[in-house]
């Protein structure tokens, strides 16, 4: 969960009135960064479901609808917060432009987060029948910690979404996606009872993609930290710098591609679980790409390419994981 997509027009340049579709989709909805992240656990989840003969499509399908929508309310509750508390900092332009001309009201987006989350309840009521009360559970847990971000406890200012977002789509996104379709399949009398009997492997394969994902969110940190220290977060990128910061997307990365190779032989998934490692080049030319920047206008278009890296390596780890039956 980030902020909106910045414009990376020189801070120079008039920008052009947004468009209501600029706002929405492009700066808001921010669909190249959010779909791919909510994605990815999801992809490993029923990779990890098709493995164990248990692949339930309308299942996962539903499950993404609704953790997809929970996490765009939580990216309209962080750009409602941004506008509501700093109104004059520029690190969105076009969307301090669009309030400022009415284009955009804070009521409109406080409706809009109502919305997304109205939408997500809908799923509520079908999950529930396939997985009793802990879909009822994990779907409470990620509205609390999407809504949190950057709205009541604002983890994010305190410099902690950083295990937050890894423990979220790295643990807490499979093993739901993999739950509901073990749920579908084989049914669940004793819904906490099938929770705990899960496979080792429903807890660990998620990992690689919590690490993208959290690398996804401090190419954001690096990109936003001059507006972070004036609005008095607490970052790493802030706290520690842009070295720190840059080793730790390095490290977070070679985790996502050491960690298959531990797979094969530790959860016994055999060597289509290196898989992933055919993205390893376009992963060291993000990486090196963070690295090497140092200007805000070239950290932009890195944050959808990172994104981009945690959908094809979950893809990936989910086809190995599927075909390693």
């Amino acid at each position: 969960m980030t902020a909106a997509n910045p414009s990376p027009r020189p801070a120079e340049a008039r920008p052009a009135a947004p468009t209501a579709r600029k706002i929405w989709v492009d700066l808001l909805l921010y669909p190249t960064h959010s779909l791919p992240t909510a994605l990815a656990p999801v992809l490993v989840g029923a990779g990890l479901g098709a493995r164990e003969g248990l692949l339930a499509p309308l299942p996962v399908l539903v499950g993404f609808l609704g953790s997809w929508l929970i996490h765009v309310a939580g990216v309209f509750t962080d750009n409602h917060e941004l506008l509501r508390l700093h109104p004059a900092l520029p690190e969105h332009p076009e969307l301090n432009r669009a309030v400022a001309d009415g284009t955009l009201t804070l009521a409109t987006l406080r409706r809009a987060i109502g919305a997304a989350l109205g939408l997500a309840l809908l799923t509520a009521p079908y999950l529930a029948r396939v997985g009793g009360a802990p879909v009822l559970a994990l779907g409470a847990l990620g509205i609390a910690v999407s809504l949190a971000y950057n709205g009541g406890p604002a983890y994010v200012r305190r410099g902690l979404a950083d295990p937050v977002f890894f423990v979220m789509f790295g643990v807490v996104g499979v093993v739901g996606t993999f739950y509901v379709q073990a749920a579908a399949t084989a049914g669940a009398p004793a819904p906490w009872a099938l929770l705990r009997a899960l496979p080792a492997a429903a807890w660990w394969v998620g990992l690689p993609a919590g690490a993208i994902v959290t690398a996804v969110m401090l190419v954001d940190d690096l990109r936003d930290v001059e507006f972070d220290r004036a609005k008095g977060w607490r970052t790493g990128a802030v706290r520690f710098g842009a070295r720190f910061v840059g080793a730790e997307i390095a490290a977070l990365v070679a985790f996502a591609y050491a960690a298959p190779v531990a797979f094969w032989p530790a959860l016994d998934l055999g060597p289509w679980a290196l898989l992933p490692l055919l993205s390893l080049p376009l992963a060291a030319r993000i990486v090196r790409g963070v690295l090497r920047s140092r200007a805000r206008e070239d950290l932009v278009p890195l944050t959808p390419r990172m994104a981009a890296l945690a959908l094809v390596h979950s893809l990936l780890l989910g086809i190995g994981l599927a075909l390693s039956r």
